[in-house]
């Protein structure tokens, strides 16, 4: 899968409300399906396993199996990835043009007599 895919399928897996509440969850620690299905009621087991799905093909969760449980581990590296490429850099453009601006507004302003 070519890096594009690769994002592709990242902004894809973001670009849902449910399963960015479901990587919420995750941070805290690892959960059973049936965990995450109990912190999402208004959702069948089908569905939720359909958004588990996404989120693993975009790297972002890891799924492990214990006997009859699945369990499913969030995966970070994927959004740290996302802000090397472009928050990180878009962020020090930022402050550098911020600094600017106080520098700017801070000058004694000039007078010509």
């Amino acid at each position: 899968m070519s890096i594009d895919d690769q994002d592709d399928a990242l902004f894809k897996a973001l670009g849902h409300r449910t399963r960015r509440r479901m990587l919420d969850a995750l941070k805290e620690g690892p959960l059973t399906t049936g965990a995450l299905c109990a912190r999402f009621p208004d959702l069948d087991r089908c569905t939720v396993m359909q958004h588990l799905d996404v989120l693993e093909a975009a790297g972002l969760i890891v799924a492990e199996r214990r006997g009859r449980e699945r369990w499913n581990h969030l995966d970070a590296l994927p959004i740290h990835g996302i802000h090397e490429r472009w928050i990180g850099p878009y962020a020090a453009y930022a402050a550098h043009m911020l600094g600017r601006l106080r520098t700017a507004a801070e000058a004694p302003a000039k007078h010509d007599a």
